[in-house]
């Protein structure tokens, strides 16, 4: 009779708390949310066309100072990023979207790069690329990605390194 108390003892379920409302809808305990929205194509000097487009982040990540920002970025800030993690960080990063150079190929019947589809393809792409990125926790720390993050406009001769939080 002893075994079976102890078997029964062993299998009774833990005293599960019951989930309350306030803690069902409570904020989540850590959050990082960053969309990449509202692509512009815009004419630059000599006719130079280029797209850029919203990052907005929101987090309650105690490494970001900012908790939501918004900035405005081209592929080449993502393509920045991405060069500057590769060689300071030990984390391997993910691919970008693709460079598209057959849609740069003069004597297109279409926009090329400028091609909305394109830029809602490219969109997602980077949106994929940054999340996966913000949500290493090695590259939560580099101060490169602070910057693409939150700074209105990014400083190529910042001094890369980590975040420190005093």
């Amino acid at each position: 009779m002893m075994a079976e108390d102890a078997t029964a003892d062993a299998t009774r379920r833990l005293n599960v708390k019951k989930q309350t409302l306030d803690d069902a809808y409570a904020a989540p305990a850590n959050f990082l949310e960053i969309d990449v929205v509202n692509p512009i194509t815009t004419m630059g000097a000599g006719k130079k066309r280029y797209t850029d487009y919203e990052v907005r982040m929101r987090t309650n990540l105690p490494v970001f100072k900012v908790k939501e920002s918004s900035v405005r970025r081209r592929y080449s800030d993502f393509e920045w990023l991405r060069n500057e993690l590769e060689r300071d960080s030990k984390i391997v990063v993910p691919p970008l979207p693709g460079k598209a150079l057959k849609r740069q190929l003069p004597f297109r019947g279409d926009d090329g790069i400028f091609e909305e589809e394109f830029i809602e393809d490219r969109r997602k792409g980077l949106e994929v690329f940054i999340n996966k990125i913000a949500g290493h926790p090695l590259a939560q720390n580099e101060r490169c990605l602070h910057m693409f993050l939150q700074e209105p406009t990014i400083d190529k001769n910042y001094v890369p390194g980590k975040i420190r939080n005093t």
